[in-house]
C-alpha cells in the first residue's frame, strides 16, 4: 500500500486522498504578492478540500538580482522579501481544523532557471545582526547566481550539489496580527525546514476562517541552518495537493512523510525552538498513539531526530522528528 493513503491527511481529511478539482495560480492570477501572512489581504481563489493548485512561485528577492554584479543592498528593499502567493481560501476551514499541504512536485521555472545565492549586510548567522549586535563591519557582499535542474545545482566547475527543492515558507493566517513573510511562528511562515519538499504533508493549525494559505520562498537546495542567509533561491512551479482536517487541534505546524513524523517550533534562543518542537512530539505521541508521556520523552532522549531549519531569521525553526516504525511500540 502507498504511504500515502495511510497518511494523516487521506486518513482523517474531508477529501480521503480523492483529488478534486485543479488550479492554476500563475504570477498573472496572483498580480499582487504579499510580504505578510495574516488576515487582512484579499484571497486570490478558494478551493475544496481535496483540490490541487500549481503555483507559480517567484524567488525570495522577486526577481530583482539578475546578475552577479547585483548587490542585495543595491536591489532590495527589506522587509520586502520572500513574496507570497495567496492567500488561498479553503472551503469550510474554521477555527480548531488543521489545513493539510502535501507537495507533489517542484520544478524550476523559466527557459534557463537559475537560482541565487547572496551574502546580504548584516545577515546570516556568522555576522552580526540587528537582533545579534555587534561593532564588527558587515561581511562582504557577494552574489552567486547558479545554473540548475532537476538533476543538479551546478555551484561550480568542482561541485555539484543535489537538486533538492522545498518550500521555505508555508502558512497559514494568524487569528488577529499580520506577520511578516520572514518570520516564522505556530502559523508557519519562514521555517525553511528542508524536509518540507515534493513527497512531504505539512500540517497547519487553522485559527482564521477559510485558513488562508500563503505559498513561496522555493530553495532548490540547502543544508541545515541556511547559514548564510540564503538558499538557492529560485522560482518554481509547485505543485499542491491540498486538504482539511475538521477538529483537529494542533499548537504548532506538523510534517509528515513517508519515513517520519516530526513537529516545528520557531523561537529564539535556538534552544527553545528545539523544546518546543520536543514538547510537541512527546504530547502528540501521548494523545494520539498510547505512549505514557515520560516514557516516550525518555525514548525520544535515545531515538529522537533533529532538523534545524534556519538559524538565520527573527526567530529560529527546529523539527523534532520520530521514525514511524516506533510508533506501533507503545505499551
Amino acid at each position: 500500500m502507498n504511504w500515502l493513503e495511510q497518511s494523516i491527511m487521506h486518513t482523517r481529511g474531508v477529501a480521503r486522498g480523492r483529488v478534486g478539482e485543479t488550479h492554476e495560480l500563475s504570477e498573472a492570477r496572483q498580480g499582487k504578492f504579499h510580504y505578510t501572512m495574516g488576515p487582512y489581504s484579499d484571497p486570490v481563489m478558494s478551493i475544496a478540500p481535496g483540490d490541487r493548485v500549481i503555483v507559480d512561485t517567484r524567488d525570495a528577492f522577486e526577481g530583482k538580482i539578475r546578475t552577479e554584479q547585483d548587490l542585495p543592498s543595491q536591489k532590495l528593499q527589506v522587509p520586502f522579501l520572500n513574496p507570497q502567493n495567496g492567500p488561498i481560501m479553503i472551503d469550510g476551514a474554521e477555527k480548531g481544523d488543521v489545513v493539510a499541504v502535501y507537495i507533489e512536485s517542484m520544478r524550476p521555472r523559466g527557459d534557463n532557471p537559475r537560482g541565487t545565492c547572496c551574502l546580504i549586510p548584516r545577515f546570516g548567522a556568522l555576522t552580526g545582526t540587528d537582533y545579534t549586535a555587534t561593532l564588527n563591519e558587515p561581511l562582504p557582499e557577494i552574489t552567486r547566481k547558479i545554473d540548475l535542474d532537476e538533476e543538479g545545482v551546478y555551484w561550480s566547475r568542482r561541485v555539484t550539489l543535489p537538486y533538492k527543492p522545498h518550500i521555505g515558507t508555508l502558512s497559514l493566517s494568524p487569528e488577529i496580527d499580520s506577520i511578516n513573510s520572514l518570520t516564522p511562528d505556530n502559523h508557519g511562515g519562514n521555517m525553511d525546514v528542508p524536509d518540507m519538499g515534493p513527497g512531504s504533508i505539512t500540517y497547519l493549525p487553522v485559527r482564521s476562517p477559510g485558513g488562508r494559505l500563503f505559498i513561496g520562498d522555493a530553495h532548490a537546495c540547502q543544508g541545515d541552518g541556511e547559514v548564510c542567509g540564503t538558499a538557492v533561491e529560485f522560482a518554481s512551479t509547485t505543485t499542491i495537493h491540498v486538504d482539511l482536517i475538521k477538529g483537529w487541534q494542533i499548537a504548532w505546524p506538523r510534517l509528515e512523510t513517508e519515513a517520519l513524523l516530526m513537529t516545528i517550533g520557531s523561537a529564539r534562543p535556538l534552544e527553545d525552538a528545539t523544546r518546543i518542537a520536543y514538547n510537541e512530539l512527546v504530547r502528540w505521541l501521548e494523545k494520539e498513539y498510547g505512549f505514557d508521556r515520560w516514557d516516550a520523552y525518555m525514548m525520544l532522549s535515545q531515538c529522537g531526530q533533529v532538523r534545524l531549519g534556519n538559524f538565520v531569521d527573527p526567530k529560529y525553526s527546529v523539527g523534532a522528528a520520530i521514525s514511524k516504525k516506533y510508533l506501533a511500540t507503545a505499551s
